[in-house]
């Protein structure tokens, strides 16, 4: 498969270039082995001895006994947060090898999240989240980008392959080595039949607010444990929640959140899959600012108490930039656009859609998603 140069390599360069550790995270088949072996050399692969992933028996037993390959001044962890106690595993090899070692860890899961207890790695990497493919980074100037985007999703794979068949099956066995190997390994749950079962309701979940006592209902299990499958998913990047923004003048709800999925192409209805492939490309946006520059962002969505919602809001350090509402067809402006650019603090709103029209007026914008992206240079 062709090797792309992925948005974050620069900025991970620089963290190794100055002596801290880098990790990545992001869903299995985001393409973060492929953009690591790329820091160890344009033609490296999986053989190179400074790869070491801990799904394989010889690296690990190796990695357990900091038997370090020599003369590699750049390292690479792969998969390593599946073992108990890789905190201080880690941490002890950057304490005795960080004068001589760059050191890269990568994962299939939140790293942030199964760091928690053990000893602290503060001050000793910084984080990064490798998001799926986006319109800029694929290449927008060609004019069937967008709907390859909208047809085979952001990961790499299926996006460079465009084939169908290929396509359904390459989804069926990442989500199977999700649930059954990442999670196994990962986290104590024995009802892996009934997570799969939770993974197949949530397409059709995507874009409406979550009823978790619905799909608790659905899967016949207690509140309580539902709300863990799903976040248990979330820190496996299998879906993200977004919570309602509450702004005064518009009795916002502030308890419903709205589920997406990171393989937007797994949703079947053409209108929820594009507004999760903008919430998708909005997060990525989000969380690049957030690891390279270190603003706190956040992405929201408005609604209030009669149904009126915006689909998005980007916030930084808790203002709001901009909102964005999103529409297949080229039509007219949103009512809910209006209501709430009159009755909010929101500096800008757009209105995405697949067409050509353009136009704006006052703090509404109507513009393509390909000219969206742009303006907003979103990586």
């Amino acid at each position: 498969m062709e090797r792309y140069a992925r948005y974050l390599a620069p900025a991970v360069q620089q963290v190794l270039e100055s002596r801290k550790m880098a990790f990545v995270g992001g869903p299995r088949q985001v393409g973060k082995t492929t953009m690591a072996l790329a820091l160890l050399g344009p033609d490296a692969t999986e053989t190179h001895p400074a790869y070491m992933n801990w799904d394989n028996p010889q690296a690990a037993a190796k990695l357990r006994r900091a038997e370090l390959p020599p003369g590699e001044q750049r390292l690479i962890f792969d998969e390593v947060h599946k073992y108990g106690r890789w905190r201080n595993l880690v941490k002890g090899i950057y304490d005795v090898e960080k004068s001589q070692r760059q050191i890269v860890v990568t994962g299939s899961a939140r790293l942030d999240y199964y760091r928690k207890g053990g000893d602290s790695l503060a001050n000793r990497y910084r984080y990064f989240r490798l998001h799926p493919f986006s319109l800029r980074e694929m290449n927008a100037a060609r004019r069937d980008a967008l709907d390859s985007l909208l047809r085979f999703g952001g990961f790499p794979e299926p996006l460079v392959r465009q084939d169908v068949v290929e396509h359904r099956i390459w989804q069926r066995d990442r989500i199977s080595r999700v649930v059954r190997e990442d999670l196994r390994d990962l986290e104590r749950v024995r009802e892996i039949s009934l997570i799969e079962l939770l993974v197949d309701l949530l397409p059709a979940r995507v874009g409406s607010p979550l009823s978790v006592a619905n799909l608790a209902n659905d899967l016949q299990v207690d509140h309580k444990t539902a709300e863990r499958w799903i976040q248990i998913l979330e820190n496996m990047y299998v879906c993200f929640r977004l919570s309602p923004m509450g702004a005064p003048r518009i009795r916002a709800v502030k308890k419903e959140r709205k589920l997406y999925l990171w393989d937007w192409s797994q949703v079947d209805d053409p209108g929820p899959r594009f507004e999760n492939l903008v919430a998708s490309q909005l997060l990525k946006y989000c969380h690049f600012i957030e690891d390279t520059e270190g603003y706190l962002m956040e992405l929201r969505f408005l609604r209030d108490s009669d149904r009126r919602e915006v689909d998005f809001v980007v916030l930084r350090k808790g203002k709001p930039l901009f909102a964005v509402e999103c529409k297949t067809g080229e039509k007219n402006v949103s009512p809910s656009l209006s209501y709430f650019a009159e009755r909010t603090g929101i500096p800008k709103f757009y209105q995405v859609h697949l067409g050509t029209k353009h136009f704006e007026s006052g703090k509404i914008i109507l513009i393509p998603f390909d000219r969206f992206c742009e303006e907003l240079q979103m990586p």
